[in-house]
C-alpha cells in the first residue's frame, strides 16, 4: 500500500518533501515503469466508472463534499456516471437530488437520480435493496445512453466515501490485467480519519480497529475476501448473478454481494484487492452519549450481518446454486455439465470451506471472544476457587480442577488461550497505526498535527469500552433477535458534517 502511494506521489508530486521518490525507483524501477504505463492507458480509457451512491437522509454537505471529490479526478467529465440512489421514503429527497444534480450538470458523463421505492412486495429496508434498485434503474439508462456494458464498472460507495483518483486508476488496471475481469470483485481497506479527532476515542478506536480487521481479511492469496463500504464489479458480473439481493437475509449488503456472486458462478467469482484506501467519516452527533449512542446504533445493525451465516451455509452444503453463461443465461446440457463439473473438483469444496470459516470468523468471534474472555474464565474463577468459603458453590472435594489432572491442565490451556486470544488484533494494530499515518499524510495530505501521534496511544485505554460496547454486546443481540425476527428496523446512524472546515 505504501509502495503503491509514494509510486503515484512520485508521478504527480516529484517534490513532495512526505515522499521518497527516488529511494522508490531504485528500489523498484520496473513497478513504476509498469504504473506510468498504467496512466497512459487510464488517459485513453474506454471503461466507464459508474459510482452508485445510496444515501437516507444524509446531510447535502456531505454528499456534495463526496461527489465533488470525484468530479475533482482527471477523467470525470468523460468517464465518469453518478447514480444517485435516493428513497422515496425520505422527506426532502427530491429537492436534495435535484440541488445536487444542478450542482454537478457540468462534471460527469452522466448524472442519473433514481428514487427506490418502498412498497415493493418481499424487499426489507436497507442499502441493499436501495443499491439493486439503483443499478438495474441505472444500469437500463446507461444502456439506452448508449454505454456498451461490457466498459462497465460499477462503484458502490456510501454517502461518505472519500474516493482517490489513485484507486480508480488501480481498479482499472487489475481489470485490464486480469484474464477474466468479469469474475472479479475490486475491494480496497478503509480508514476513517476524516473527522477522528471530533469523536470519542472509544468510538475512533472501533473504527481503527474495524478497518485493520477489514485490512487483513483482504490479505488472501486465493482471492477469498468480503469488501467492506466500498468496492467495485463490472456491470456484466452484476447482471450475471442477478444484481443485488434485497431481503432480509442481506442486510451486510457487501459481505453479501461476494457471497452471492462467488455461489452464484460456481466458485469463479474472486476478491481482488486495491491496495488504495478509502477515507470514510465517523459516526458523529452533537454530544458524547449522543455520539457513542450512535456508534452504537450503528454497530447493531452491522452485526445484523449475521444472516449471512445461514445464507453461506445453505449454499455450501445445501441449495446449489444455477450455473450461468456471460449474459447470464441459464446453462443446460453439456454447458451445464462442464460448468458443474467443479462440484466435484477438491479444490472448489476447499474455496467453500474456506468461505465458511471466514463467514464464521467474522460473525461467531465477535459474539463469542468478549464472553469468553471477560466473562467466562473470570466467572469459573469465581465459582471454583473462591476468594472466600462464604461464597463457594464447589466443595473442594468435587472440584474437577483439583482431583483431576487432565481438568486441570484443560484449565490452565484455556486461560492461556484467554491472555493470548487478542494478541494477533494488537500485532495488527501496531501496524496499521504507523501505516495510518503514512496514508494521512502521504495520500490525503494532511499536515503532521493533523494525523495520529504517540498522544493517541491513549486510546487504547478505551479497548475494552469498545468491545463490550461496539463489538460484543451488539452482536450478541444480533445473534439472539436472529433466533425469532429476521427482519428488524433498519437504523440509519447520523453523521454531523462541517462544510466549512472541508
Amino acid at each position: 500500500m505504501k509502495r503503491t502511494i509514494r509510486q503515484w506521489n512520485s508521478k504527480n508530486s516529484p517534490t513532495s518533501g512526505n515522499s521518497s521518490p527516488s529511494r522508490d525507483r531504485l528500489s523498484d524501477e520496473g513497478r513504476v515503469e509498469e504504473m506510468e504505463s498504467s496512466l497512459k492507458s487510464f488517459e485513453r480509457s474506454s471503461l466507464i466508472q459508474a459510482f452508485i451512491v445510496p444515501n437516507y437522509a444524509e446531510p447535502e454537505a456531505l454528499l456534495r463534499d463526496t461527489i465533488k471529490r470525484l468530479a475533482n479526478h482527471s477523467n470525470a467529465q468523460t468517464n465518469y456516471v453518478i447514480i444517485l440512489a435516493m428513497e422515496a421514503s425520505e422527506q426532502g429527497q427530491s429537492a436534495k437530488a435535484e440541488s445536487l444534480a444542478t450542482y454537478f450538470k457540468d462534471s460527469f458523463l452522466h448524472f442519473i437520480v433514481t428514487v427506490h421505492p418502498t412498497d415493493i412486495p418481499g424487499e426489507s429496508r436497507g442499502k441493499g435493496s436501495n443499491v439493486a434498485h439503483a443499478a438495474r434503474v441505472g444500469c437500463a439508462e446507461m444502456i439506452q445512453r448508449g454505454v456498451d456494458r461490457r466498459q462497465v464498472i460499477l462503484t458502490i460507495s456510501d454517502s461518505d466515501s472519500s474516493i482517490p483518483e489513485l484507486y480508480v486508476r488501480e481498479v482499472e488496471r487489475s481489470f485490464t490485467q486480469a484474464d477474466d475481469p468479469y469474475f472479479l470483485l475490486f475491494a480496497p481497506p478503509i480508514f476513517f480519519s476524516r473527522n477522528a479527532f471530533d469523536v470519542p476515542a472509544a468510538v475512533r478506536m472501533t473504527d481503527i480497529t474495524w478497518s485493520a480487521m477489514v485490512m487483513s481479511n483482504l490479505s488472501s492469496s486465493r482471492g477469498i475476501a468480503f469488501p467492506c463500504s466500498t468496492y467495485s464489479l463490472s456491470m456484466i458480473l452484476a447482471e450475471r448473478v442477478g444484481f443485488w439481493d434485497t431481503d432480509a437475509d442481506s442486510v451486510g449488503e457487501d459481505m453479501h454481494m461476494m457471497l452471492k456472486c462467488f455461489f452464484k458462478t460456481d466458485g469463479l467469482a474472486r476478491c481482488c484487492p486495491i491496495f488504495v484506501p478509502i477515507n470514510l467519516t465517523n459516526v458523529q452527533t452533537p454530544g458524547f452519549w449522543s455520539n457513542m449512542n450512535a456508534r452504537y446504533v450503528q454497530a447493531k445493525r452491522h452485526y445484523n450481518g449475521v444472516a449471512d451465516v445461514a445464507y453461506t451455509l445453505r449454499n455450501a452444503f445445501g441449495v446449489r446454486s444455477v450455473a450461468v453463461d456471460g449474459n447470464g443465461v441459464v446453462l443446460h446440457g453439456p454447458s451445464l455439465a462442464k460448468k458443474t463439473s467443479m462440484y466435484a473438483s477438491p479444490t472448489y469444496w476447499v474455496d467453500k470451506l474456506i468461505v465458511c470459516v471466514k463467514v464464521l470468523e467474522a460473525h461467531m468471534i465477535p459474539v463469542s471472544s468478549g464472553w469468553l474472555m471477560f466473562a467466562a474464565v473470570p466467572l469459573m474463577q469465581f465459582i471454583l476457587f473462591p476468594p472466600h468459603p462464604t461464597v463457594a458453590f464447589v466443595d473442594p472435594a468435587d472440584n474437577p480442577i483439583l482431583t483431576s489432572d487432565f481438568y486441570c491442565t484443560l484449565w490452565n490451556i484455556v486461560k492461556i488461550i484467554t491472555v493470548l486470544l487478542p494478541m494477533p488484533l494488537f500485532g495488527t494494530l501496531a501496524i496499521y497505526e504507523q501505516l495510518h499515518r503514512v496514508v494521512d499524510r502521504e495520500l490525503y495530505r494532511k499536515a503532521k498535527s493533523e494525523s495520529r501521534s504517540w498522544r493517541n496511544v491513549f486510546d487504547y485505554a478505551t479497548l475494552p469500552i469498545a468491545a463490550w460496547m461496539f463489538m460484543t454486546i451488539p452482536s450478541t443481540i444480533a445473534c439472539i433477535k436472529r433466533l425469532y425476527k429476521t427482519n428488524d428496523q433498519y437504523i440509519v446512524s447520523e453523521k454531523f458534517f462541517d462544510e466549512e472546515k472541508v
